[in-house]
């Protein structure tokens, strides 16, 4: 795909947190990112079977209806001894109120049932779809290894993050500053969370670094 010339992208997402995460990651590319939710545009149905047939719906959906670019993300929490679950239903555990609250629960009780003791390795995946309005597609895929801790500790972040411990940290998504969740390395080295490893592919892809006097907000 050729790097991405509008300054304007649509997200595809109702989700605050995941928005305000993805503000925060285009920020350095003068790029104004503005909600499905904020334009009001309707949720379409995840009928995929993987994360990234989800994400290429929901941005397919969304660059069809705003006629700009969009970004979608689909993201969930794969659990080992479940089986790799929730998975892309991830945010479907958490019920129409977006009870993550109650979903954390579910884990630890469905971990119980099945006599699982820890560590309870798991992994988080984001896959990133680019859709435009003339049906061009490219996608990109992150994912963070770790393990699950109860109860669960922090209040930063959304989701599943107070319950994860990525490999080598001791505090869990939960506990940590947007910026070290998140923040691509000036180096060019691996971020740290599943959905900046997939903006990184995005951003090598598709996009160009703006000159901080340019950006909006600066």
């Amino acid at each position: 795909m050729a790097r991405l010339t509008a300054t304007k992208l649509v997200i595809a997402t109702h989700n605050p947190g995941k928005l305000r995460e993805m503000r925060e990651l285009l920020h350095p590319y003068g790029v104004e990112a503005v909600s499905a939710g904020e334009l009001g545009l309707p949720e379409p149905e995840e009928t995929g079977s993987t994360f990234i047939e989800n994400s290429a719906i929901k941005a397919r959906a969304a660059a069809k209806s705003a006629n700009l670019p969009a970004l979608a993300d689909d993201s969930g929490l794969c659990v080992d001894a479940l089986d790799g679950a929730p998975g892309i239903y991830s945010a479907r555990w958490a019920g129409d109120s977006k009870d993550f609250a109650a979903a954390m629960k579910k884990i630890d009780e469905a971990l119980k049932a099945e006599v699982k003791l820890p560590p309870y390795t798991a992994h988080f995946v984001s896959a990133l779809a680019l859709a435009t309005p003339d049906g061009g597609l490219e996608t990109f895929e992150g994912k963070v290894f770790g393990q699950l801790v109860f109860p669960p500790r922090g209040t930063r972040g959304f989701g599943y993050d107070p319950i994860f411990l990525p490999e080598g940290f001791e505090k869990t998504f939960g506990e940590m500053e947007s910026e070290q969740k998140h923040s691509i390395p000036a180096d060019g080295s691996l971020a740290l969370s599943h959905r900046a490893r997939a903006f990184q592919l995005f951003a090598r892809a598709c996009l160009t670094p703006c000159p901080p006097e340019m950006r909006e907000g600066t």
